[in-house]
């Protein structure tokens, strides 16, 4: 801003209400009481319907003033925003800083006009250096908001961005991103307008500091606009702008802008813990009242949900299930919800089942069947919708009127009959080791610093039999003490719970909490992610008290390495590799690390695919896909073998596909069959990539040792 216009401090400001006239304000104020009206009643009634759901088992409101902050935090960063999309980031923080500045500036006008200056009879502030630096900072931040908005419009409408447009894109979403386009751009307009009709009566130079108005008036003068030209149209131009602002101001809480508070809302009452800690069951719920059968049995927060989707599309295109061509897509089943009810509320449209296995529900029983439980919707959302809670609770519903997937339900009897969903009997739970050359102690009978929960997969799954038997082998070289249940362990019940047979769920985790407390040990390590994950997040919910001690595998052996326990030197195997990481060990419970650095100890060449960490594509096997048949365009594990032999750096030549869950070996073991990769790539856990290395040193020491004894 040049400085000799900062020296010309008191003269520089702008008239108000310019060729408006007293009726004209009087009008506008009045006006614009009304649209605050309509804005508030909107807001009043969009709280009595959230008032109307049930109440949510999860404390929302606990420690507010640090909830508001960091859900500020999240607003202005725009950290959400970013992932996964620079572009979305950039211009999602272009508009909301513009449009927060242009409100700010907004009302500072108001303050000086109606309170500082009508009220309390003082000068106004409004002028001078104040004056100068308030209209270059608007016009600065006004600008950044159009060109987001005009990234916005060339995104939607020029390339036709995939996943902004699907069943429920509307006219609505039209006028929204229009109408703060026309907002923006009329403010230039009407601010170029003013200039230029009091450029015939006053000095305006100083108000080059207005760069972009002082821009639209010099396009005005070339047009050949003159200043009684402009002073004559700007009523009109005022009035036009003003309309549209107060029209937009009172539509807020019946459109789509109303996201602008339902996200904000949304992410002050979020919960950390949703989607890896699923809420129990009233212990007095009748089996009619277990999942949401009318719109009123959704919560709050969830009805606050349905209202705080923007339509982005993020949760689509991260959803493996859809990706797959299975019957789900995750921002469908929200505004279905969503459109449900309001047509209930309007009056036409008649109540039906929230979701059913055929017939007119809103909801159709497959669609929730398709979910894998993977959180990549949760993850990739921006106002943190807690999709896999309400999934889940529909598939209790489900479950509860006779609806499962059959399937499903063989395996839940399974678990019932016999403690596994394979249906064998517990005595065989244990014969995996029998192949080994040493015995696996039992920590029923001896007191162990690990108990080690084997799973159902590696005490009855041939292949997953060999990565039990591969940690093992890791324990025993590292002389860790530790133990297994033998045939008193059962099912973690993990997915059993994401189905939707809480009752079950209930029964089992009980059953492995008395079985937890017969022994004596310091810490609970689990072969499956799953079990991982519910151990740790969800047994609390039945009294169990070492979830703080329950491991993953790979964290332990991370350990080991790191203390030398298994003597290795990181240059054992020399071959390139690439890493799936789990659904229930990453993005449920952010462990990405550990895995890479007992990978990367073995001495191989870690590749990592595009998405990987947080971003990490599912295998197909969670939430009960493992037991299900879907006609399906391509499987999610055959799809992501593919992207480990093609959008990898190493591509073809990468050796290996690592995984560090029974349930993403089968599936994985299954797609290279299916996908005619058993030539390409081999499917290899952490522990057997790690018994390898060991045995490569082993071989190694005995081959020095043998050539030191010759020489």
């Amino acid at each position: 801003m040049p400085s000799y216009i900062l020296a010309q401090a008191g003269a520089e400001t702008r008239p108000t209400f310019w060729r408006i006239g007293h009726v004209g304000e009087v009008l506008f104020y009045y006006l614009a009481a009304v649209a605050v009206a309509i804005f508030l009643y909107g807001v009043y009634d969009r709280f009595a319907t959230y008032a109307r759901g049930s109440d949510d088992p999860v404390d929302r409101l606990s420690d507010l003033p640090a909830r508001v902050l960091t859900a500020a935090k999240l607003v202005v960063s725009n950290e959400k925003q970013f992932d996964r999309d620079l572009y979305a980031g950039l211009m999602h923080t272009f508009i909301l800083w513009g449009f927060l500045t242009l409100l700010i500036a907004t009302t500072i006008l108001g303050i000086d006009m109606d309170l500082w200056t009508l009220l309390l009879g003082q000068p106004s502030f409004f002028v001078g250096d104040f004056y100068l630096a308030y209209s270059f900072v608007a016009d600065a931040m006004g600008l950044l908001f159009v060109v987001g908005v005009g990234m916005a419009i060339y995104r939607r409408y020029w390339v036709k961005y995939g996943r902004l447009w699907g069943k429920h894109t509307s006219t609505e979403d039209d006028l929204f991103v229009w109408t703060l386009f026309l907002l923006g751009v009329g403010g230039y307009v009407t601010e170029g307008v003013r200039i230029l009709g009091t450029s015939a009566t006053r000095d305006v130079s100083f108000e080059t500091v207005s760069f972009v108005g002082w821009f639209v008036t010099d396009v005005l003068q070339a047009a050949g606009v003159t200043a009684d030209a402009a002073a004559a149209a700007y009523p009109v131009v005022w009035w036009s702008h003003a309309l549209l602002a107060l029209a937009f101001v009172a539509s807020v809480p019946y459109a789509k802008p109303f996201h602008m508070l339902s996200s904000y809302a949304n992410l002050v009452t979020r919960d950390e813990d949703a989607g890896r800690r699923l809420p129990r069951v009233p212990e007095d719920a009748s089996p009619e009242e277990i999942g949401p059968s009318e719109i009123e049995d959704f919560t709050w927060k969830q009805l606050l949900d349905h209202d705080a989707c923007t339509k982005c599309g993020r949760c689509s295109s991260a959803c493996p299930a859809k990706a797959a061509g299975r019957p789900l897509d995750p921002r469908d089943v929200i505004l279905d919800l969503k459109a449900y009810r309001e047509g209930i509320e309007a009056g036409d449209r008649e109540e039906v089942d929230i979701v059913a296995d055929g017939g007119t529900s809103v909801v159709d029983a497959q669609t929730m069947e398709s979910c894998m439980s993977c959180m990549a919707c949760m993850d990739a959302c921006p106002v943190d919708i807690e999709h896999v809670t309400q999934f889940t609770e529909m598939n209790r519903r489900l479950t509860e009127s006779g609806q499962m997937n059959k399937n499903v339900e063989e395996a839940v009897m399974n678990v019932f009959q016999k403690g596994n969903t394979f249906g064998d009997p517990d005595r065989k739970r244990p014969d995996w080791t029998d192949d080994l050359d040493f015995e696996v102690p039992d920590a029923r009978e001896q007191d162990v610093e690990y108990l080690w929960y084997v799973g159902d997969y590696p005490s009855y799954d041939e292949r997953n039999q060999h990565v039990a038997r591969s940690l093992a082998r890791v324990f025993e070289e590292a002389r860790v003490s530790y133990g297994i249940l033998y045939e008193d362990e059962q099912n973690d019940g993990n997915d059993i719970r994401r189905v939707g047979e809480e009752g079950l769920y209930e029964m089992v985790a009980e059953e492995n909490i008395e079985a937890f407390q017969q022994c004596d040990y310091d810490k609970i390590v689990c072969t499956d992610p799953h079990s991982y994950n519910t151990f740790s997040n969800e047994y609390e919910q039945f009294g169990f008290e070492d979830g703080d001690s329950v491991y993953h595998y790979t964290q332990v052996v991370e350990n080991l390495v790191n203390q030398g326990a298994l003597g290795l030197t990181g240059t054992e195997l020399d071959e390139t590799v690439t890493y799936h990481d789990p659904c229930h060990l990453g993005r449920y419970n952010g462990e990405f690390e550990a895995p890479r650095e007992v990978v990367r100890a073995t001495g191989v060449t870690l590749d990592e695919m595009p998405r990987n960490r947080s971003d990490s594509f599912c295998c197909g096997g969670g939430g009960g896909g493992l037991w299900m048949d879907f006609e399906e365009e391509t499987k999610p594990s055959e799809e992501r073998i593919r992207e480990a032999l093609e959008d990898t750096d190493a591509g073809p030549d990468v050796d290996r596909f690592v995984v560090a869950c029974p349930m993403c070996m089968t599936m994985y073991e299954d797609g290279r069959k299916t996908g005619g990769y058993e030539d390409d790539i081999e499917i290899t856990d952490v522990t057997e990539l790690l018994v390898e290395a060991i045995e490569a040193k082993n071989e190694g020491n005995s081959a020095g040792a043998t050539s030191a004894a010759a020489d």
